[in-house]
């Protein structure tokens, strides 16, 4: 059976240019830093020629001020445009199991309907936060995550045992998207003194072989990327170079809708990449089915 990918797009497809689709995803270092909204620039926007560094202060300074203002003006613009839209995240876990069963199906179309069954993801293996009355965005993730999902909080403020192996997995299809959602999970309320690192994983500025290789070496409590890069990274490296031994949820971004008003699950590229490459994958799955990781739909 022949995998669709972000790549296999139809030829009148017109991607979004805030979605980071397959091998055209993401932006910055493996681990975010504060600042680092600012490598998103070019290389000619950096490039101040050969002035001296006094000179190029005020310049810089003032650059930095703009570009601060807009990413707080685009993330305000982001979240209000979410919170216009109703959000499958606010169903029952009976419901939300119906829901990607049905999403499912379109990923794996000539499937029948007892292989499907077989990759359903029941409703005991997806979190109840329905208890959860406030919005859905970057600005309550840390406390969505404290009081609706508590479980999660308690691994994620532990000292990670191995390598390359996190506790949580966050899902989201928009390139500064993921750089919003990594600075969010590394406040302190979430990470306390022990906890470890977030790792993003894109794919537009690094190789699949160096990703290997901060895996490798490197303690995550987080990762937190686009479909498409940990698919690969879950599936077609070596010895899977993204562990799944310590993953107890994976969260899908749903809440979060793009400039044309799709969540995740809307797009059939980033849907096939999350149904076949990452829940799709046998360590995944198996995990899943016997109740040991939990689906989160935030």
């Amino acid at each position: 059976m022949a995998l669709h990918r972000g790549d296999d797009l139809e030829d009148d497809f017109i991607p979004d240019e805030t979605i980071a689709l397959s091998e055209d995803e993401g932006f910055g270092s493996l681990v975010g830093d504060p600042d680092d909204i600012g490598k998103l620039l070019s290389a000619d926007e950096e490039d101040e020629g050969d002035e001296s560094p006094v000179e190029q202060t005020k310049p810089l300074l003032e650059k930095k001020r703009k570009r601060r203002e807009k990413d707080k003006e685009r993330k305000a613009k982001e979240s209000a445009e979410s919170g216009d839209l109703p959000s499958v995240a606010l169903r029952t876990p009976a419901m939300i199991s119906d829901y990607l069963s049905a999403m499912q199906a379109k990923s794996f179309s000539k499937m029948s309907v007892l292989e499907l069954q077989d990759r359903q993801i029941p409703g005991s293996s997806i979190a109840d936060t329905t208890a959860w009355t406030g919005s859905r965005n970057l600005d309550t993730l840390v406390d969505f995550i404290v009081q609706a999902v508590p479980p999660l909080h308690t691994r994620l403020l532990q000292r990670p045992g191995s390598f390359g192996a996190p506790t949580l997995l966050f899902l989201t299809g928009a390139a500064l998207r993921v750089a919003d959602v990594t600075r969010t999970l590394k406040n302190q309320t979430l990470q306390g003194k022990k906890g470890g690192g977030v790792a993003k994983l894109f794919s537009k500025h690094f190789k699949l072989g160096e990703h290997v290789k901060y895996l490798k070496r490197t303690k995550i409590g987080s990762a937190v990327g686009t479909p498409g890069r940990i698919g690969k990274l879950l599936c077609e490296t070596g010895k899977y170079a993204l562990s799944v031994s310590a993953l107890t949820h994976i969260m899908l971004d749903v809440s979060y809708h793009d400039a044309k008003k799709r969540c995740l699950l809307d797009m059939a590229e980033t849907r096939d990449e999350i149904f076949q490459m990452v829940l799709g994958a046998p360590q995944v799955m198996e995990r899943i089915v016997s109740g040991k990781i939990h689906i989160i739909l935030f």
